[in-house]
């Protein structure tokens, strides 16, 4: 690998083309939420103290990374915000030679008290999970969160500069046409209101949580009746959402549909779990534990050439979701 000019590395690349840009860190399998297609009705066991992956730890990983070709990272959970000292985490990432992109996805119900001091530590955007803008659906989906306090924090990202806002809404199944377009209207005007990217996600069956899937199609017409047009131009990032553009509005509408049109020849990224295990795909079991790496001392050039190996090995395409015990939820896995 040679450096560009900017000093960044060229990105390792696997045996189908693909390289090397982005890692997804989760930090925490806890969250103050309890999402119905994200963790099991009956729970998790929770991580303890000792096996979650520490700050330093996680920022070892991310210059190992950085030094083959990563230039992005996004901090997930879990809800990343529950755990401590994440504004100290970004401190640490954004001071990481090589990362130009440092962004968070969050259920947003903790961000508004945060936005401020994870902008001024240099976190540049979020992406809010938000499943419903009707507050008793809200609850229902979400196991009592409060609707009001993630609309609070989409507002404080806003005002702190933590843009694009990026609105992730799962298309839960059960929905007929009719039922989908009363769904997406709330959306829809909150994009004509706010300079938001509201991105319709087909469900991922991860982990064995399965609630019917809406396909890709079905939100593109719902979307047309809207009056929205693809403007795939519209809003730029690291992921793999297609976007619409509405006439007179702030913001925009976009759609991941992973399920019915996968990406897998454009995907770019690992998974690094709170448990220190590396995924080169969502849907399948853990490639690389790299705790034997960190502990007792990180050997940054070591988690390098691991995670080398690992991308190296990624699979052309997805295999059938991961059931392993460990790290099989997506609250485990990290969204």
């Amino acid at each position: 690998m040679t450096p560009h000019a900017n000093g960044n590395l060229d990105a390792v690349v696997d045996a189908h083309g693909r390289a090397l840009r982005y890692l997804r860190v989760s930090v925490t399998d806890r969250c103050n939420l309890r999402c119905r297609y994200c963790m099991p009705p009956q729970g998790i066991q929770m991580l303890q103290h000792e096996d979650i992956i520490t700050y330093e730890e996680i920022a070892s990983v991310a210059r190992a990374a950085a030094s083959i070709g990563v230039t992005s990272v996004r901090i997930t959970g879990g809800e990343p915000l529950v755990r401590r000292g994440v504004v100290q985490l970004v401190e640490m990432l954004r001071g990481v030679p090589g990362l130009t992109d440092l962004s968070m996805t969050t259920n947003a119900t903790l961000l508004a008290p945060a936005a401020e001091s994870l902008a001024r530590a240099g976190l540049n955007r979020v992406n809010i999970s938000l499943d419903s803008l009707d507050p008793a659906q809200y609850a229902a989906i979400t196991g009592g969160g409060d609707l009001r306090a993630a609309l609070d924090g989409l507002e404080a990202a806003l005002a702190a500069g933590l843009t694009p806002v990026k609105v992730n809404a799962v298309m839960l199944g059960g929905r007929d046409d009719n039922e989908l377009r009363r769904w997406m209207e709330p959306f829809v005007k909150l994009a004509h209101r706010l300079p938001v990217h509201i991105r319709f996600i087909e469900l991922m069956p991860v982990g064995g949580m399965t609630a019917g899937v809406v396909c890709g199609g079905a939100a593109i017409e719902a979307m047309r009746a809207f009056g929205a047009e693809p403007a795939n131009d519209f809003v730029t990032g690291a992921g793999p959402a297609r976007y619409f553009r509405l006439d007179g509005a702030l913001g925009s509408l976009g759609l991941i549909a992973a399920m019915s049109d996968p990406f897998c020849d454009r995907c770019n990224r690992l998974r690094l779990s709170a448990r220190g295990r590396v995924r080169s795909c969502l849907f399948a079991p853990p490639a690389l534990d790299l705790m034997p790496l960190l502990r007792p001392r990180a050997d940054v050039a070591a988690i390098a050439r691991a995670l080398s190996k690992c991308w190296r090995a990624k699979p052309s395409s997805r295999a059938r979701p991961a059931s392993d015990a460990a790290d099989a939820s997506m609250c485990q896995i990290g969204g």
